[in-house]
């Protein structure tokens, strides 16, 4: 058996640590502001605080471990009759032999025939020399969703780029690779398109690795990594961090900062409403605008517009760095939208790919 994309997903917003909903908190009216005209924010470019490692850019050196789906071919040496294929079960089990069944979920395949070797000497008279060799690998997966011609979890089968991953999906779809091909903006955002790993955002450019061909931006990629191109969305801006209901809105028409937030429930105690983010751009080009949402609330400055991408951050504490700030921001916001997407994925809007696809050699 093989897990169901539901407990892949479960996994993805596990290891994320994505809170969206703030069960229990009460939140804090927010009036819209009463006096002066919305203005622009006052934008700054800010590289964010982590770049690419290079070790990314090399196949990962550590031993493959077993999970469950992985097929073994087990043989102890001398006896043709013990030759076997099995399959590491659901509860990271194989069930060879006579043994009643041995975990070998983490285990690397040296660490699986001692294991084997040990458990087999307690039923035979002398030693056994077991042989194990992998025949198939299911526990690795990525995801790759979005603006894909074939989303889905993929099986990692070998060291694999992130080229490599969207051409196994079969590239951009049709519309995307047009709007690259042609510079239009109406498909694909690649500005916006991102990789998740351990919960973290990798500093990706997916405009220089797609459209300019830039292999510095094509990393090796490692199992349960979230690949996620998204579509240009014209009119939609998002809503994160110390708020009620952390969200992406449509925008029908214009839209400030105060409008944003407080359709997005309003503030939660102790949002620290003097140092609202905006931020607007690329993910791995951003502009940021901190701005004074109490002020603004209060009518003591302008409210503030927004455009169409725009990403407002309200934090729980003070930032202290600012390019740090800008990389708590693009987290959150990957996270968000990986998980919405993931959900997505599940509910069947997408067509998930089974476990028998593989990439990678």
């Amino acid at each position: 058996m093989t897990p169901r994309l539901p407990a892949l997903l479960f996994r993805f917003v596990f290891s994320c640590g994505v809170a969206l909903l703030w069960a229990g908190c009460q939140t804090t009216p927010l009036p819209v502001a009463r006096a002066g005209a919305p203005t622009a924010p006052a934008l700054v470019s800010v590289a964010p605080a982590q770049q690419l490692d290079p070790a990314w850019l090399r196949p990962g050196v550590d031993p493959f471990r077993l999970g469950p789906g992985d097929k073994l071919e087990i043989e102890v040496i001398g006896d043709a009759n013990t030759r076997a294929t099995v399959t590491v079960g659901p509860d990271g089990k194989i069930y060879y032999y006579i043994l009643p069944g041995l975990d070998v979920w983490g285990l690397t395949l040296t660490e699986t025939r001692a294991a084997l070797g040990r458990d087999l000497q307690r039923f035979l008279r002398e030693q056994p020399v077991v042989a194990v060799a992998l025949r198939a690998v299911a526990s690795q997966r990525v995801w790759l969703l979005g603006r894909i011609n074939t989303p889905g979890v993929y099986v990692l089968g070998g060291p694999t780029t992130l080229l490599d991953a969207v051409a196994q999906g079969g590239g951009l779809s049709a519309a995307a690779a047009d709007a690259v091909a042609t510079g239009a903006t109406d498909s694909a955002d690649l500005s916006r398109a991102f990789v998740i790993r351990q919960g973290k955002r990798l500093p990706v450019d997916f405009q220089k690795l797609l459209r300019e061909g830039d292999l510095s931006q094509n990393i090796y990629l490692e199992a349960d990594d979230f690949i996620f191109v998204p579509a240009r969305l014209t009119a939609e801006i998002h809503v994160l961090g110390a708020v009620a209901h952390p969200q992406s809105q449509r925008m029908s028409g214009p839209l400030t900062v105060a409008q944003a937030v407080a359709l997005a429930g309003s503030t939660v105690p102790d949002a620290m409403v003097a140092n609202v983010a905006i931020l607007r751009g690329s993910l791995t080009e951003p502009q940021i605008a901190i701005v004074d949402l109490g002020a603004i609330v209060r009518g003591r400055t302008p409210d503030v517009r927004l455009e169409p991408g725009d990403i407002v951050y309200v934090p729980f504490t003070p930032y202290r760095t600012l390019n740090r700030y800008v990389d708590l921001i693009l987290d959150t916001f990957a996270r968000t939208v990986g998980v919405n997407a993931g959900a997505r994925a599940a509910g069947g809007t997408v067509s998930p790919v089974g476990v028998n696809v593989t990439i990678g050699r």
